[in-house]
């Protein structure tokens, strides 16, 4: 389910990334603010169904929210932002 809608559906409190994700960014020269503008309108990226259902859960109920996004050379790179929308974090699923 691929949202049309292009408004943020929910805050990103402070915005943080691990180095292995900045570099990862640095090294396709995309930014940041590329993976964060899909993140917040919930664009499915990597996620499959039910975990696009999970987001949109997380929207209405408050629940941690994940994006995963692929990177011009292949690189995934994950978008967290927590259930209390305090922070949001990009980083490498190794990283976790």
């Amino acid at each position: 389910m691929v949202s049309t809608n292009n408004k943020p559906r929910f805050p990103l409190g402070q915005v943080v990334a691990t180095p292995g994700a900045l570099d990862a960014l640095e090294t396709n020269g995309q930014t940041p603010i590329e993976l964060l503008q899909r993140h917040i309108v919930l664009d499915p990226g990597e996620l499959d169904e039910e975990d696009q259902q999970t987001n949109e859960q997380a929207v209405a109920d408050g629940g941690r929210i994940l994006s995963s996004y692929l990177l011009k050379d292949g690189t995934k790179v994950w978008v967290i932002t927590e259930a209390d929308r305090s922070s949001t974090c990009l980083l490498l699923p190794d990283e976790y």
